[in-house]
């Protein structure tokens, strides 16, 4: 099947984009509004984009149909104070995560709504997740509109580890236990391997979790 975007719908090429650019890291992102509201929500449009220096970028979408003409909290924060910290998600928080992700007014602490633990950063004024085991502090480098979107380049300017998954200079990824966006659903990531592998079709004989729904 050839599919050409330009005959599609914006929804449509949205569900073949999250269903084809997969497994997808979320960025949990707390921000601070002017008025001091710590406001918190995940973005699966999220990765690297620079090593030296060290940046990070997330894609904030539109805001929900009842507050149409507005943006979201998130990229509005971002503009007024130019900080924001990304926390990483775990599944042992996947249920807080998700509850951050819920449309609640502005005036809401999204902290205190999903049951989590605001805790002071070291170099900007923005509060991070204290249970989530990696944190890392950001300073706005560049807001960047592109369609509909907006992406966010912020330069990494602290980093929080928990002592347990730091290890020689790298993170044990078995014990950090990240989950992962696809398309509407999550995974945890379980099956960590090495490449190249004679043994690679043994490993993908891993059972596929049939609970999720298609």
């Amino acid at each position: 099947m050839i599919i050409d975007p330009l005959n599609m719908t914006a929804k449509q090429n949205y569900k073949l984009l999250i269903g084809s650019v997969v497994p997808r890291p979320i960025a949990w992102v707390s921000t601070l509004s002017p008025e001091g509201i710590a406001n918190l929500a995940p973005f699966s449009f999220f990765t690297v984009v620079s090593r030296n220096p060290p940046m990070l970028a997330f894609s904030v979408g539109e805001g929900v149909e009842e507050r149409a003409g507005t943006v979201k909290d998130t990229l509005q924060n971002i503009r007024d104070n130019q900080e924001f910290v990304i926390n990483i998600v775990t599944a042992s928080l996947a249920n807080e995560m998700a509850k951050s992700g819920e449309h609640v007014p502005s005036e809401v602490d999204e902290f205190a709504y999903a049951g989590l633990t605001a805790t002071e950063s070291l170099a900007v004024s923005v509060p991070r997740v204290l249970e989530a085991p990696i944190n890392m502090e950001c300073k706005l480098h560049d807001i960047i509109q592109l369609g509909d979107d907006h992406l966010v380049i912020g330069r990494l300017v602290k980093f929080h580890v928990k002592d347990e998954l730091y290890q020689n200079g790298r993170i044990n990824l078995e014990k950090l236990a990240p989950i992962g966006r696809l398309a509407g659903n999550y995974a945890p990531v379980e099956t960590i391997f090495s490449l190249p592998t004679e043994n690679l079709e043994d490993i993908l004989k891993t059972p596929v979790d049939k609970s999720m729904k298609p």
